[in-house]
C-alpha cells in the first residue's frame, strides 16, 4: 500500500471513529489527513453519514491551493480551517473537527478547560483554551486558532466546537477523544465543587514524563 492509500484509509478510520467515539452525531464533524510530500490533504465530503464513508470517496484537495481535484463532490465546508491550520502550524498531518457535548459546552460559555487534572497535564500540557467566537468567514477561525492557540493540541472556538490536530490522522483523533473525555470529568467536578489548577511546574513533570518516557518510545 502507498503512502497516499494509507493516508486515504486513516482518514476514513478518523472519521469512522467520531461518531464511534460519541464526539458527533449524524454527519456534522470531519477529519482529515495531510501528506506534505504530495502537497494533498483528504477530507470527508460535506453532509456525507458516517456509514458512508470510504477511503475511495474522501475528497482530495491541493493543499498550496486550495484546489478541490475531484469533480463532482463537495469537500466539508470546514476545508478552509483544516487548510490554515495544515499551512500554518508546522508538524500538523491530521486534523479533526467535532461538537462534541461536553468540551462544546465549555466553548457555549467561552470558557477554557483548565488545568485540574494530571490527564490534562500529560496529554495538553496546558488548560484548553478557548478562542472567543468569530464567524465562519474567509480565513477567520483558523486566524483564530493561530491566535489563541497554546501547545495543547485542541482548542475550544468559542459558541462552535472543537479543532484537534497532531502528527497524524490517529493522533489528532486521540486529541479530540481526549478533550471531550477531560471536559467531561471537568464538568463533573464543578458539580461538587470548584476543581484546583494543577501548578504550572507540576503539570510539567507530568508532560515531560508523558511525552518523554511513557510508552514503547
Amino acid at each position: 500500500m502507498d503512502n497516499l492509500a494509507k493516508l486515504r484509509e486513516a482518514v476514513s478510520v478518523a472519521n469512522k471513529a467520531l461518531p464511534e467515539q460519541g464526539l458527533v452525531t449524524m454527519h456534522s464533524g470531519n477529519a482529515s489527513g495531510y501528506d506534505p510530500a504530495e502537497d494533498l490533504l483528504y477530507i470527508k465530503p460535506s453532509g456525507m453519514d458516517y456509514d458512508q464513508i470510504t477511503p475511495d470517496n474522501l475528497v482530495p484537495v491541493r493543499v498550496s491551493t486550495g484546489e478541490v481535484l475531484v469533480e463532482g463532490v463537495r469537500p466539508s465546508v470546514d476545508l478552509p480551517h483544516h487548510l490554515f491550520i495544515y499551512r500554518n502550524i508546522e508538524g500538523v498531518r491530521g486534523v479533526i473537527h467535532t461538537h462534541s457535548n461536553y468540551a462544546t459546552a465549555f466553548a457555549a460559555v467561552g470558557h477554557a478547560v483548565p488545568l485540574v487534572l494530571t490527564a490534562i497535564a500529560d496529554e495538553f500540557g496546558a488548560e484548553i483554551p478557548c478562542a472567543p467566537y468569530v464567524d465562519n468567514e474567509d480565513s477567520h477561525i483558523g486566524e483564530a486558532i493561530l491566535k489563541y492557540r497554546n501547545r495543547a493540541p485542541s482548542i475550544l472556538m468559542g459558541n462552535h466546537g472543537v479543532f484537534a490536530w497532531g502528527d497524524s490522522p490517529r493522533s489528532a483523533l486521540k486529541a479530540a477523544v481526549m478533550t471531550e473525555d477531560v471536559a467531561k470529568t471537568v464538568w463533573l467536578a464543578m458539580q461538587i465543587g470548584t476543581p484546583k489548577v494543577i501548578p504550572a511546574e507540576e503539570a510539567e513533570k507530568w508532560y515531560d514524563r508523558y511525552h518523554n518516557r511513557y510508552g514503547q518510545g
